[in-house]
């Protein structure tokens, strides 16, 4: 019977990718080129429209395949370093909007998941949904106590929908992969993949649930961004209550300009709660598309961004941060040798790769952007062409970074359309270079010393004992090497001056607090 699901399934697909001129990727398919023959005795192949670029029927044949489609090919269009500029951007276009089930259907869902009826939680229910999309849709609702809130519900049957058209993704990813003439290049099985992760993740309104809450805690008493309230009493896998906001839409410019909204503090206010996302916190949000972004009209001239759904986040290990600041500080000063650098040491291109080779491809692509004033230099697209240009040198694609460069791109898009003077780069700086410089040098040093302290304190009595056991299993199992166990004896002595010196360093340390306190005192 899923066998039959699929087939029907694929014969649809493979009409709606006729009717928009796209069956050249039915018979770009090993299996299918001896047909293709068929394809130029086809009568609509005569009387074909060819002023429409492929990227734009590519974008209406997944909007007409329907929304996971769609959510499929908005992740697709973050992936700008396997595609080509014109399929990126149309991707870019797509719109998560799609019909909203009836409020009767969410009201039973809510009812389900918390075990009573609607009136016994809200005093208020409002069945026709503020906003709808592929996952879930969001209605207004009113506590008992008076508090407005929002409740999103996850669709009917949407998990059973999605799992059916994974299966069938992956079907098609594995045909390209294996008859496509790009596929290997372009890595399907990877990208669905990774959608498979993301949209599974869509599907728990608990996680998404957890991540606002980090990020509220993340910008408590913040005046950049504020997050609202989850009500954890009443949320669910399927459902999710949060605090209903109110707020300017970031992209309706004409409502802010009435409202008096400072755009210049905006846009740089922006910038900043991406950088502190980033470098400070390593906790993204990583969908800050204009549907996801509000502007508070309390204070005009000092205006803060209100966020919502928080289904998709990031984050970046260390070394990530130290490639991205590093990168992106070099970048600006031209030092294209230590970017090409940078790429080596990371392992994101072969240890083999020529460095003075890569090194003249950064060059060539980065020196006629910085020509141009700094202000008009756009740091999403730096970030793109660098990827674009290290996938010639076959570096590895990071998905965290991919991200990361998507949110870039949104922040700096939303930015510059509210202030097109906007200087990234000078908004951006005292960022990078603050946590350049908690990350070397004497920040770094005691930092690192407050954090392994009380590891090393607690260990350190059982590191003898340890010793003193390795030497005994070493002298029954074979003959005593002599050097090894100088070299071992040596190593406890440094261990216990080490554990000495950790004692007295802590016991200094008291004894300084302690007189400050009481010289304060």
């Amino acid at each position: 019977m899923r066998l039959i699901r699929q087939f029907v399934r694929i014969f649809q697909i493979n009409m709606i990718l006729v009717r928009h001129g796209l069956e050249e990727v039915i018979f770009a398919i090993h299996f299918f080129r001896p047909l293709r023959i068929i394809l130029l005795l086809m009568p609509w192949h005569w009387f074909r429209r060819v002023d429409i670029s492929h990227g734009v029927r590519i974008r209406r044949t997944l909007e007409d395949l329907g929304p996971i489609y769609v959510k499929f090919g908005q992740a697709l269009s973050t992936r700008r370093d396997l595609l080509s500029d014109d399929v990126a951007n149309e991707l870019a276009k797509l719109q998560d909007q799609v019909p909203p089930f009836p409020g009767d259907q969410a009201k039973k869902i809510i009812e389900e998941s918390l075990g009573a009826p609607v009136s016994e939680i809200f005093s208020e229910f409002d069945q026709t949904p503020l906003a709808s999309a592929s996952i879930a849709q969001v209605h207004a609702a009113t506590l008992l106590d008076g508090t407005n809130v929002v409740v999103k519900v996850l669709r009917p049957g949407i998990k059973k929908h999605i799992q059916r058209d994974l299966e069938l993704l992956h079907l098609i990813a594995d045909m390209a992969h294996r008859y496509w003439e790009d596929g290997r290049r372009l890595r399907p099985r990877e990208v669905v993949d990774d959608y498979e992760t993301t949209i599974l993740d869509e599907l728990d309104l608990l996680r998404e649930a957890a991540n606002a809450s980090l990020l509220r805690r993340n910008f408590d008493n913040s005046a950049d961004l504020y997050v609202p309230e989850i009500y954890w009493d009443l949320t669910r896998v399927d459902v999710m209550v949060m605090e209903r906001i109110y707020g300017i839409a970031v992209n309706d410019v004409k409502t802010l300009t009435e409202n008096n909204i400072n755009m210049k503090k905006l846009s740089e206010r922006g910038v900043h709660i991406f950088f502190t996302q980033v470098f400070q916190h390593n906790f993204f949000h990583a969908d800050m598309h204009p549907g996801n972004i509000f502007v508070s009209n309390k204070n005009p001239q000092d205006p803060q961004y209100l966020g919502v759904d928080f289904g998709i986040m990031g984050t970046l290990t260390v070394e990530d941060q130290r490639y991205l600041a590093e990168n992106l500080l070099a970048f600006f000063n031209r030092d294209y040798r230590r970017v090409a650098e940078l790429h080596l040491e990371s392992g994101w291109v072969p240890p083999d790769t020529r460095l003075d080779h890569f090194e003249s491809a950064i060059r060539t692509v980065c020196e006629p952007i910085f020509q141009k004033p700094i202000s008009e230099i756009s740091f999403g697209n730096l970030l793109l062409r660098l990827f674009q240009t290290a996938r010639r040198f076959k570096m590895e694609v990071q998905p965290q970074l991919v991200l990361l460069q998507k949110t870039l791109l949104n922040i700096e898009g939303l930015g510059r359309q509210l202030d097109p003077d906007l200087d990234l780069w000078q908004t951006a700086k005292p960022f990078l270079d603050r946590w350049m410089s908690e990350q070397v040098g004497v920040h770094a040093l005691i930092k690192g010393m407050k954090n392994h302290l009380p590891k090393i304190l607690e260990q350190s009595p059982e590191i003898p004992a340890l010793i003193y056991q390795a030497l005994q299993t070493h002298n029954q199992n074979q003959p005593a090497d002599t050097q090894l166990v100088q070299k071992i004896e040596k190593l406890e002595r440094q261990v216990k001056h080490q554990k000495w010196f950790a004692v007295a360093f802590t016991t200094v340390m008291l004894m300084t607090t302690g007189a400050i306190i009481y010289l304060l005192t």
